[in-house]
């Protein structure tokens, strides 16, 4: 299992859908992020891309330099960019990054934001764009030299002199809901993500991308990307929940879910049928909370609960296939340690990590009476104040 924190490179707060609580996401701030997650055990963190983001590549590429382990999860965009120039720009920041970057697939979702990007292309083309794009892409950063031909792109000679750390590339990374997006996953990615819908509609989504992978004899591992509320108990799990959108106006619901209406991602319009734009039904499955998606794009739903449920609920979804956990939490520098701390030790985590006086980097707890080092106690903080 491989947990991942997520870059609010769009910004943050302590609530949504207002200014209040809401803080300056600069370099600085970003990077407080990106080290925490680094030293807390975290595999690597997600930046966001769009004209809502700063620049992920620019991002990941100015904080390589400040983590030692992390991997950074970063977005290319087929149609907007050219294949052999992102196959070369993944190849550098590969190696740059001696071997931490992680690859993944955007077609786009807002047609408003692909008209200000230059492309004007349907739903269906966008696909028939990123399936040549990627052809081109994963043979050329794989040190191959590549002539193709299709509908939409054509190269000629095309290939990098400096091949990536990573063999045969960096790991592609894509998620998507419509056929087109299962068929692409199937044949062309590693890792296929979903965004965090019930458990049953993430096994269909998982069964259709294995059983077409499978036919064309593929492997594909699987993700999930969920926003988290976990305290040490369930009512202060649901109360933070609660005081999240305490600030979300109905005005405000409503300005939000009408922009997402043009959207013609499918994977869009599914978030938005788990809430219907209502907040008075919004626990959809057991500690399966869709506030978030309210007022936000993408990624709508949280795990909600005490630490115990919501490991609970990360084990059933591994159960289904699910390897790789892709979280986020308000705010972000403070919710990874809550994150790392509480759920952590109830996982099955390849994490090394100080116990007691073999901790030779500082106090394993705060020091007692000056003399007396805290005893290693496994047991969750609720369990401990029985």
């Amino acid at each position: 299992m491989q947990l991942f924190w997520f870059l609010p490179t769009h910004g943050d707060s302590r609530y949504l859908g207002t200014s209040v609580g809401a803080r300056t996401v600069d370099h600085g701030y970003l990077k407080q992020i990106a080290q925490a997650a680094d030293q807390l055990g975290f595999e690597g963190v997600l930046i966001p891309t769009g004209r809502s983001c700063e620049d992920s590549w620019v991002v990941a590429s100015s904080l390589v330099p400040f983590t030692e382990k992390l991997k950074f999860l970063v977005a290319i965009r087929p149609g907007i960019i050219s294949p052999t120039v992102s196959a070369r720009m993944a190849s550098t920041l590969d190696r740059i990054s001696n071997g931490r970057l992680l690859i993944n697939v955007v077609t786009g979702g807002d047609p408003d934001e692909q008209h200000g990007d230059g492309s004007f292309l349907t739903h269906s083309e966008r696909y028939e764009v990123t399936d040549e794009f990627l052809k081109i892409w994963r043979g050329v950063a794989a040190g191959e030299t590549v002539n193709f031909s299709g509908k939409h792109l054509k190269v000629e000679n095309a290939k990098t002199l400096y091949p990536p750390v990573q063999t045969p590339y960096p790991p592609l990374f894509f998620g998507g809901s419509s056929e087109p997006a299962v068929d692409l996953a199937a044949e062309q990615v590693d890792v296929y993500l979903t965004w965090g819908e019930p458990p049953a509609a993430v096994a269909e989504k998982i069964k259709a991308v294995k059983d077409k992978a499978d036919a064309l004899g593929r492997t594909v591992k699987f993700g999930i990307r969920l926003h988290v509320i976990v305290r040490e108990t369930s009512e202060q799990a649901w109360k933070a929940a609660d005081e999240l959108i305490s600030y979300v106006t109905d005005d405000t619901i409503a300005a939000a879910q009408k922009a997402f209406a043009r959207f013609d991602s499918v994977g869009q319009r599914r978030m938005a049928e788990l809430h219907g734009g209502r907040r008075d039904n919004l626990e959809i499955s057991p500690n399966l909370w869709a506030g978030v998606g309210l007022v936000r794009g993408g990624a709508g739903t949280a795990l909600v609960g005490s630490a115990q449920e919501v490991a609970d609920r990360i084990k059933e979804y591994a159960a289904l296939g699910i390897e790789t956990f892709i979280f986020s939490g308000y705010p972000h520098l403070e919710e990874a340690y809550r994150t790392a701390e509480l759920l952590f030790p109830l996982l099955p985590l390849d994490i090394v990590r100080p116990a007691g006086k073999a901790n030779l980097t500082g106090p394993f707890g705060e020091v007692i009476a000056n003399d007396i080092v805290p005893a290693v106690d496994t047991r969750q903080p609720e369990q401990a104040a029985v």
